[in-house]
């Protein structure tokens, strides 16, 4: 793999920091499972902190206006969330739940998985996470209304400090319509929750 541009740490120097960790840990980075380790955490590294590398916004830059008369919400549920805390660096994992209300156009609904993606792909805390999502939709497609709620389990908090397996966070980022009417909030929270098991 070659190395990233200069302007920030190379590959080898990621590798070199990967050596030290498993030396701090107690470990030898010589040792023969461990050998290939740096390699192979850096590399692992670079594609989940892959949202680094473009603005997640410009997936929603392309749009259609023929839609049809549509005028009711658009949600797109269930999209995994792969993130790592940024207090951490570990990961928490979960689902995100995107719905707009749209003006007079749409976007393609991958771009909104996208979307999701390329902010979940970076340092985060959740909080964040799920208002740059919502801000992001609003900001470009210019809707009447939209929600993001975003649930994750955290590994910081069930693998270490108070160790509660299963337990999960739940943020939610509602603006224009889908935050202010309250016929269109309950709509979308009730379509986001019709499968929750």
């Amino acid at each position: 793999m070659s190395d990233q541009p200069t302007s920030g740490p190379t590959q080898a120097q990621a590798e070199a920091a990967v050596r030290t960790l498993i030396e701090w840990a107690g470990d030898d980075p010589d040792r023969e499972g461990l050998v290939d380790t740096p390699t192979r955490v850096a590399r692992a590294y670079k594609e989940l902190f892959s949202g680094y590398e473009s603005d997640p916004r410009a997936y929603l830059e392309r749009t259609f206006d023929e839609v049809g008369g549509y005028d009711e919400l658009v949600i797109l549920k269930d999209i995994r969330v792969v993130s790592f805390c940024e207090h951490h660096m570990l990961p928490f994992l979960g689902k995100a739940h995107v719905g707009y209300l749209p003006r007079n156009r749409v976007v393609g609904i991958s771009k909104l998985a996208r979307v999701v993606n390329g902010f979940a792909r970076r340092l985060q805390i959740q909080e964040k996470l799920t208002a740059e999502i919502a801000e992001a939709i609003h900001d470009i497609l210019e809707p009447k209304g939209v929600g993001v709620v975003v649930v994750s389990e955290h590994s910081c908090m069930t693998m270490r400090g108070v160790n509660t397996p299963g337990s999960r966070l739940t943020t939610s980022h509602l603006l224009g319509e889908v935050r202010d009417d309250p016929r269109t909030r309950q709509e979308f929270l009730d379509l986001v929750r019709s499968n929750d098991h």
